[in-house]
């Protein structure tokens, strides 16, 4: 497979790279699939993105006014999360660790148990060959107590693998939320939570030894500091890095100067994922292809950022 995936980017091929095994891991699941797939459903039309967003209000405000009232109509939650899991599957995605929002339940779903029938009736029928490992995510902006009041009902599942925190990285001090991650670490779970993707590289650092994470979801402000970017490499901390979101969300000029190639050059492990395809239109395939033509990477460097996922 390596040959063929490196062949396949120096030669430009999508359709090859997107046959070849892949991983997303950072991956927000009902904003995982095409605007296509949603439209087709639902017979409507949903305004397009612009080419990138000032900030991130102005990202969420288009996700409130354009995709939120689909997932409030019937079959919305299952639609979007059908359309994500037929995203990952045509783009040769084997191992998804995709994220369902903690707050779903019971604003979308009756029950938890309903929540995970409806995630799992889906994955069997749209992407059986998929490694689905599933994620809870939390917001930020919310109290500790309230958080743990939203994990407790999924302790009673042996469901989830992951979680991870985001929206607002400065909503709260980050120590506030340790005890809702020293539980998700005494149930085995893997760690990770959104940083460094509006914040600085020493929160970062933080985040990671505040919360214990295993993984960090962006972290791009990482790159600004070879202290902490050895400490990362060093503790053999990985990021899960989105190039198109962070460009299209002005976190980077352009794909030619994003810090994915610093990150990778010190030494820190990285992996490259889609963040929200029903937002960016790009699935993993798409993203390697465009660093690859940014010329931020060898074929060959891809291809071991590519393993990196799996």
């Amino acid at each position: 497979m390596d040959h063929q995936f490196i062949q396949a980017l120096e030669e430009r091929d999508l359709p090859s790279i997107q046959a070849i095994p892949k991983s997303d891991l950072h991956n927000h699941s009902a904003l995982g699939g095409r605007l296509e797939y949603i439209e087709r459903t639902f017979s409507i039309k949903i305004p397009r993105p612009g080419p990138e967003f000032k900030n991130f209000a102005e990202f969420t405000d288009w996700i409130d006014d354009h995709f939120v009232p689909v997932l409030g109509v019937l079959n919305g939650l299952e639609t979007a999360l059908e359309a994500a899991f037929c995203q990952a599957s045509d783009d040769g995605i084997v191992r998804l660790e995709m994220s369902l929002d903690a707050s779903w339940v019971p604003k979308l779903t009756g029950s938890v148990g309903e929540l995970i029938s409806i995630t799992d009736s889906i994955h069997a029928r749209c992407a059986t060959a998929i490694d689905f490992r599933p994620e809870l995510g939390f917001s930020r902006d919310r109290s500790v107590e309230q958080l743990i009041e939203q994990f407790e009902p999924f302790l009673d599942f042996d469901y989830l693998k992951s979680i991870d925190l985001y929206k607002n990285e400065f909503a709260q001090p980050i120590g506030n939320l340790k005890p809702l991650f020293r539980m998700a670490k005494e149930k085995g779970l893997v760690l990770k939570a959104h940083v460094g993707e509006y914040g600085d590289a020493d929160s970062i650092r933080e985040a990671v030894e505040e919360l214990e994470l295993d993984q960090v979801q962006h972290g791009i402000s990482a790159a600004d500091s070879p202290e902490v970017m050895k400490w990362l490499s060093d503790n053999r901390i990985q990021l899960n890095v989105c190039p198109t979101s962070n460009v299209m969300l002005c976190r980077t000029e352009n794909m030619k100067t994003h810090p994915i190639k610093i990150l990778h050059d010190h030494g820190v492990k990285v992996t490259v994922n889609t963040d929200d395809v029903i937002v960016f239109n790009q699935g993993v395939s798409e993203e390697f292809l465009n660093l690859y033509d940014a010329g931020l990477f060898t074929a060959i460097e891809l291809n071991e950022i590519r393993l990196n996922g799996l």
